[in-house]
């Protein structure tokens, strides 16, 4: 049974997670090299080590967990009351950093409540759309209900305020809800009642919204050089950076654009310091390893025949893919600037946890789904063996 497990596993996907993480690592250290906030160079580096040590275990766990396991009440009930009370503890005991009250102290390190509140949505609405597969179609019984969690969490992450993330959040539930098998009639009515709720919200909260600053936002990136002394001040030397890595790189720790002229290198603009220090090869070999880990995903969704599995597999991917997308976008101005970080190569202890968890969740359907298929593809002649009903996931568990 142990080699069966084993052999099950995604390999692929651990390899290309383990060297993208590990990549991060290194960049992390060379983007923080020199810094200027008062402490040593290596003092991300440290810590950004002992985080992915965290999540190497945090990941191997969620690997060998039985995903099956996070649909019963007494795993999902106790996530859901949790993200909500971390959000709400922010308003209490949180921390102000990048102009919202997103983060909370806990000894000498922060965690962001918000980062864990993603994963908590992804799997609430996926077990609880498996659940309602029988009548997913009747619209005040199958369709409305989880969406009062969805409004909770992107409520109050918005009024930290953090639009972005609450931005993100929506639009991972969005690929959710159009992957739970619904039918159009049902999600254009779910449009129109979004509309109808957010309109108001936004007149309610124009203030906070369409502030001088986050206007600043919208109105500059696309010409940032107009003002590049303040508003544009980010994205251009996101430019410079960019432009100056051509082809080959500066060469790893030879990066200009670190020193002082762009801010946030090692987190929200790491994929600038990236491009100047290891040019094309160095951004290839990212935006490749996020698609790789994208396609994966949905691939293993498509493959679930467990609903609750596949619309795992569904929310996690869209969540890579839609963060990777804001992160790169917003840097390159393609998209106004967010705040967002790069999965798995960004600093940050929160987000790689949050992450670790994520893959593993992704590993162990995509471990169930193959150990699934040999059992389906018996030798000609051969009886049907049905793959044991007391293994899930490289556990044993009861019938």
């Amino acid at each position: 049974m142990f080699k069966k497990i084993v052999r099950s596993y995604d390999y692929s996907l651990i390899i290309v997670i383990a060297l993208l993480s590990l990549f991060g690592l290194v960049m992390v250290y060379s983007a923080s090299l020199v810094t200027w906030h008062g402490v040593p160079s290596d003092f991300f580096y440290e810590k950004q080590k002992i985080n992915l040590l965290m999540a190497a275990v945090v990941f191997v766990f969620m690997a060998l967990f039985p995903y099956k396991a996070m649909k019963s009440t007494k795993i999902l009930l106790p996530m859901v009351m949790a993200s909500l009370i971390g959000l709400c503890v922010l308003f209490v005991v949180g921390k102000v950093a990048g102009n919202a009250l997103s983060w909370i102290e806990v000894g000498a390190r922060s965690i962001q409540p918000s980062e864990f509140a993603k994963l908590s949505v992804i799997i609430y609405l996926s077990a609880v759309y498996a659940k309602k597969q029988s009548y997913i179609n009747e619209f005040n019984k199958g369709v409305v209900p989880p969406l009062v969690y969805l409004s909770l969490v992107c409520l109050l992450v918005a009024v930290q305020p953090d639009f972005g993330t609450a931005g993100i959040i929506f639009l991972i539930a969005s690929t959710i809800i159009l992957s739970s098998g619904m039918n159009l009639k049902n999600i254009i009515r779910l449009i129109l009642i979004v509309f109808c709720v957010v309109a108001p919200m936004a007149v309610l909260m124009q203030n906070e919204i369409f502030s001088e600053k986050r206007m600043a936002r919208l109105t500059s990136y696309s010409d940032p050089f107009s003002d590049e002394a303040d508003t544009g001040y980010q994205l251009a030397n996101s430019y410079y950076a960019i432009g100056s890595g051509g082809i080959t790189g500066l060469g790893l720790g030879q990066g200009v654009q670190k020193l002082g002229y762009l801010p946030e290198a090692h987190t929200d603009f790491i994929i600038a310091v990236i491009s100047e220090e290891l040019g094309i090869f160095g951004v290839g070999f990212v935006v490749l390893s996020l698609a790789f880990i994208v396609l994966r995903g949905i691939l293993i969704a498509l493959k679930c025949k467990d609903p609750f599995g596949s619309l795992l597999a569904i929310g996690i991917s869209s969540m890579i893919g839609i963060q990777s997308f804001i992160n790169l976008g917003g840097a390159t101005g393609i998209i106004p600037l967010t705040g967002v970080t790069l999965p798995f190569v960004s600093y940050g202890g929160s987000s790689l946890l949050q992450m670790a968890v994520a893959m593993g969740i992704l590993v162990n359907v995509s471990m169930f789904v193959k150990f699934e298929e040999k059992y389906k593809h018996q030798k000609e002649g051969e009886e049907p063996k049905p793959a044991p009903a007391t293994w899930q996931g490289g556990f044993r568990v009861k019938s």
